[in-house]
């Protein structure tokens, strides 16, 4: 999906729809900006259903202040024209009130960005704004006074959250990884202390390696590629609908039955990803015109070395990552299905997939089907892709359990015993 071919109407229809069925905004609740070429600003309405929110009910607000519509403009048109005036190089403005951010808002608090080094690059400076009543020319003011000094992202408090971008799509990506990070430190504080990623390897995570593949050119696209790109897009629509991973954070692949394999590409929004989008890899070559997921060395490790695994699934479901940003251990004993099909999932330390991929492929085995990456990622591999998912929706299910189990009492675990009548009725190789 390119915004820069929508028409500003449709990409605030487009965000808004995004934004409400995710549940980060209510009926009457946010708005959203773009400034054209002209200067001219088409926001949405006030008083207009967010879920039944359609282009002819966008208003174009012009330089002298003349609107265009068939309503009035949202009541907090002021201050998206007081960050517009402050910051020349922002053309769109995101407002909302998702649950997570607002819970910060009204503490006063501002959320850590640390936790993970996609939301740490995403989103490095987050400031707060002095409160006022909505739509006055004084939270105008407070608010482009944050923006003037550099922040794109801007807490109000007792409010919500108001995010600056380049354009609509880059608003909405640190709008939705900052509420990712706000809810997965207020999940991870039910089970012990969050630990900050260290700040002095962050570069570490800014490999290139997907960049500096070289190129190949498929001459044929067999029924087992095209089905494989087909199943890939059904599952990777629904993890993000299930918030399994973010609009471009999470990778899946597949592999081939040549010895190639099929990945989501890096930096195209997960929601709107096609059958053609995904690039193929072959013999340590990537498909001609297209950029590979950053993690694509450490699926090609995988595969060079489990000969049994045809999946890997790179992910960052919410309440497992709630382990890799904690000190607690995740442990899958809970129900047998949980042991089945997770085993046991260790711990290992982020840089390994960045700087050592070799080394954390050999982790993995029939025991051990995933790795939860200190601080970064969750990695589940399957026989079938169907399998990793499978996989993947347990362990965060599991995790679920797990956290909400701390308001209860004590687990009780499956019992040694227990695990070792699983593994005989089931067959579970070590």
């Amino acid at each position: 999906m390119d915004f820069e071919y929508l028409h500003p109407a449709d990409q605030l229809v487009m965000i808004m729809q995004r934004i409400y069925e995710h549940g980060m905004t209510t009926t009457s609740g946010g708005n959203l900006s773009v400034k054209d070429e002209n200067g001219d600003i088409w926001i949405t309405p006030a008083g207009i259903d967010k879920g039944t929110l359609t282009r002819n009910d966008i208003i174009r607000v012009t330089p002298d202040g003349t609107c265009y519509g068939p309503h009035k403009p949202s009541s907090e048109l002021p201050f998206h024209q007081s960050v517009y005036e402050m910051r020349p190089d922002i053309n769109a403005v995101l407002h909302a009130h998702p649950p997570a951010l607002v819970a910060f808002s009204i503490a006063r608090k501002l959320p850590a960005t640390d936790l993970l080094p996609s939301v740490a690059k995403m989103c490095p400076d987050v400031r707060m704004a002095t409160y006022a009543v909505p739509g006055s020319n004084e939270l105008g003011a407070n608010i482009g006074k944050e923006f003037e000094k550099g922040s794109n992202i801007v807490i109000l408090e007792n409010h919500g959250v108001c995010i600056g971008g380049k354009d609509m799509f880059s608003a909405f990506m640190m709008f939705e990884t900052l509420e990712y990070s706000a809810n997965l430190e207020i999940i991870a504080r039910k089970i012990g202390t969050p630990r900050p990623f260290p700040k002095n390897k962050l570069a570490l995570t800014l490999t290139r390696n997907h960049l500096l593949m070289d190129d190949f050119v498929p001459r044929i696209h067999s029924a087992e590629e095209c089905a494989a790109r087909r199943d890939m897009i059904t599952l990777i629509k629904r993890s993000y609908k299930q918030g399994l991973f973010s609009a471009t954070h999470g990778t899946y692949s597949v592999r081939l039955s040549d010895g190639s394999f099929i990945i989501t590409p890096f930096g195209k929004d997960r929601a709107y990803l096609t059958e053609q989008d995904l690039v193929r890899i072959k013999a340590d070559m990537k498909e001609e015109g297209k950029v590979p997921s950053r993690a694509v060395r450490l699926h090609s490790e995988i595969y060079k070395q489990h000969p049994d695994i045809n999946a890997v699934l790179l992910a960052h479901p919410m309440h497992v990552m709630a382990f890799a940003v904690t000190d607690e251990a995740f442990d899958p004993r809970t129900i047998p299905e949980s042991y089945i099909l997770l085993r046991e999932i260790k711990k290992v330390p982020f840089e390994d997939i960045y700087s050592d991929p070799a080394k954390a492929a050999a982790q993995f085995g029939n025991s051990v089907p995933a790795l939860i990456f200190n601080n970064d990622c969750v990695v589940v591999t399957g026989s079938s892709l169907l399998q990793a998912f499978d996989r993947l929706e347990v362990a965060e299910a599991t995790a679920h359990s797990i956290i909400a189990s701390h308001d209860i009492g004590d687990i009780v675990h499956i019992t040694p015993q227990e695990v070792d009548d699983l593994k005989e009725a089931f067959n579970l190789k070590d």
